[in-house]
C-alpha cells in the first residue's frame, strides 16, 4: 500500500505528519510526505526515515509574500499555493492508495482535488477541535471577513464561516476544477472537510464535544518518538541550577522579537529563575552576557519540557500537548487561529496561564508567570501529563488502512 500525506504550514503542521508516516511504515505502508521545502523540514522529516517531495515554495517566503499583500488581491495568493500544491500532489499521488491533507486550506483543498481526480480517498486531518464546524464554539475569522463579536449563536456563525470560505476560495478553486476537468465545488467546507474527518488532538487537552454536525473521528494527537539527546551544553545549564524556564515561539515570526525576548527574559528574572531562549522564526535572542540565560535552537522539546519550571509559548498545538505530556505548567502568548483556543484550554485544566493579546509587557507576562509557578499549577499540570495519549498517530494508522480495505472491496 502506499499512502501520500500532504501539508503545506509550519513545523507544527509538518511534524505530526512525520508522526503519523513513522506509524505507517511500521504498518508496511509506504509513505511519501509532501510538504514546503523549508530545509528544517526535510531535515526532520529525513530524521525519521522519511523523504521529503518539495511543494512550493518554502514557506517561510510564502509568509512573508503575503504578508504585505493587501486583502483584496488574497485570492491571487489563494489561486498561487493551490495551483503549486495540486502540481506536486498530482506527482506525488501517482500509484498511492489514498490521501491525507492538513495545513493551509488552498493545499488542502488541491489535496482533494487530486483524490478526486485520480479515484481514490481522501482524508482531512484537523489539529485542534476549533478548526472544524460546531455548536459548541466558534470558527476563526479569515481575513477581511471578520465574524460579527455580538453575535453568539455559533451554528449561525458557522453558517457564516460557509459563506466566506466560499467568497473567499471558492473562485479560486472552482477555477482550478474547471482547469483540470473537474466539476465546481458547490461548498468549499464541505468539499475539503468532507463528513468524517480525523481530529488528531488529545482528547483530555482538546476535547470534540458532541452532537456536532460531523462525524468526527478523535485519534488522539500525533506525536514523533524522539529519543534525541539534549546536547551536553544545555545539559550543564540545566545541571547548573534550579530549572529554568523555557521560552520560545515556535513559528511565529513575533513582529516585536527583540521586545518580546527582553520583556521574557525580564519577566522571568523578575521570580528569580533562570532562563532558557528559544531562537524559532523570531530569531530570540539574549540581551545581555548573563549566565542565567542560555539560546537554544532546535531540541528535543519532550526531553528539555520534562526539565523546566514552566513553558512560554505562543500556544502551537504541537507544543501545547508535549508540554502538556511532559507535566510542564505553561503561559500561553497566543498570535493566531488556534492559539486563542489553547490558551483557553491550559487555564480552563488549571496548568497555567494566557496572556489577554499578541503583544506581551513585562508586568503581563510576570503576572502570567505568577500563576504558572504556583505549587498548585505544577501539581495539575503533572496529574494532566498522566493522562495524554501517545498513540494517536498508531490509531490514526490503522484507521486509515481501514479505510483504503473499504474503498478496495467490490461494490
Amino acid at each position: 500500500m502506499r499512502v501520500l500525506l500532504s501539508v503545506y504550514g509550519s513545523r507544527g503542521d509538518v511534524e505530526p505528519m512525520a508522526a503519523l508516516a513513522v506509524r505507517l511504515r511500521e504498518l508496511g505502508v509506504e509513505v511519501r510526505v509532501c510538504a514546503p521545502p523549508d530545509e528544517e523540514f526535510a531535515k526532520r522529516l529525513a530524521g525519521v526515515g522519511v523523504t521529503l517531495v518539495p511543494a512550493g515554495v518554502p514557506v517561510r517566503e510564502f509568509i512573508k509574500r503575503a504578508g504585505p499583500r493587501p486583502v483584496e488581491n488574497f485570492q491571487e495568493t489563494v489561486a498561487a499555493l493551490l495551483a503549486a500544491q495540486y502540481e506536486a500532489v498530482a506527482a506525488a499521488a501517482e500509484g498511492c492508495d489514498l490521501v491525507v491533507a492538513t495545513g493551509l486550506m488552498p493545499a488542502s483543498a488541491a489535496a482533494r482535488s487530486v483524490a478526486e481526480k485520480m479515484g481514490i480517498p481522501y482524508v482531512l486531518t484537523a489539529y485542534f477541535p476549533g478548526m472544524l464546524p460546531s455548536p459548541h464554539h466558534r470558527p476563526f475569522s479569515y481575513p477581511g471577513r471578520p465574524l460579527p463579536q455580538d453575535l453568539t449563536d455559533n451554528r449561525v456563525l458557522w453558517e457564516l464561516d460557509r459563506e466566506n470560505m466560499n467568497i473567499i476560495f471558492g473562485g479560486p478553486l472552482n477555477a482550478h476544477q474547471a482547469s483540470v476537468g473537474l466539476p465546481p465545488v458547490e461548498s468549499v467546507r464541505d468539499y475539503v472537510f468532507t463528513d468524517r474527518p480525523l481530529l488528531a488532538a488529545d482528547p483530555t487537552l482538546a476535547p470534540w464535544r458532541r452532537p456536532a454536525d460531523l462525524e468526527v473521528v478523535q485519534t488522539g494527537a500525533w506525536i514523533v518518538p524522539d529519543d534525541r539527546p539534549l546536547p551536553p551544553e544545555l545539559m550543564a545549564f540545566l545541571d547548573a541550577g534550579t530549572p529554568p524556564v523555557y521560552v520560545g515561539f515556535g513559528s511565529m515570526s513575533m513582529n516585536t522579537s527583540k521586545d518580546a525576548a527582553r520583556v521574557a527574559i525580564e519577566a522571568i528574572r523578575a521570580h528569580g529563575r533562570r532562563a532558557i531562549v528559544s531562537r524559532g522564526w523570531a530569531d530570540l535572542g539574549l540581551i545581555d552576557d548573563g549566565d542565567d540565560c542560555f539560546p537554544v535552537g532546535e531540541a528535543n522539546h519532550q526531553a528539555l519540557f520534562g526539565r523546566v519550571a514552566a513553558v512560554i509559548h505562543h500556544g502551537g498545538a504541537g507544543t501545547t500537548t508535549k508540554a502538556a505530556l511532559a507535566g510542564a505548567p505553561q503561559v500561553i502568548v497566543p498570535q493566531l487561529v488556534d492559539q486563542p483556543y489553547w490558551g483557553r484550554r491550559v487555564t480552563d485544566l488549571g496548568v497555567g496561564a494566557v496572556l489577554d493579546g499578541p503583544t506581551p509587557t513585562t508586568e503581563s507576562l510576570s503576572v502570567a508567570l505568577e500563576t504558572a509557578l504556583a505549587p498548585q499549577t505544577r501539581s495539575r499540570a503533572s496529574g494532566l501529563a498522566g493522562t495524554i495519549r501517545t498513540d494517536g498517530a498508531s490509531t490514526a494508522a490503522r484507521l486509515l488502512l481501514d479505510t483504503i480495505n473499504r474503498a478496495k472491496q467490490p461494490g
